[in-house]
């Protein structure tokens, strides 16, 4: 009888390990979808990370000098300076 009961018990923990190891939080598929998210995860920082480089390098550019200045407001703000003549050529 006692033999019994402690393979009953050993198979009954074994179940409650395999369902754990398979359905839990910390399972194998969960574990896969979490590294799967971090993947992800840390290719958006590489591609934000580039994006501050970049901002950074612009901001640098911006106090240094005011070509760059100059050279936003004629693209974006379409700036003239007095005695110049703008000419937009359609595409």
């Amino acid at each position: 009888m006692g033999k019994r009961l402690l393979l009953t018990l050993l198979v009954a923990l074994l179940v409650i390990f395999q369902a754990q190891l398979w359905l839990g939080r910390g399972s194998l598929p969960n574990v896969r979808a979490m590294q799967h998210r971090l993947e992800d995860q840390l290719n958006k920082n590489q591609l934000a990370q580039v994006r501050n480089e970049r901002l950074g390098a612009e901001v640098g550019d911006l106090k240094e000098g005011l070509e760059i200045v100059e050279e936003k407001a004629r693209m974006e703000l379409g700036m003239v300076k007095p005695n110049e003549i703008f000419v937009q050529i359609a595409k």
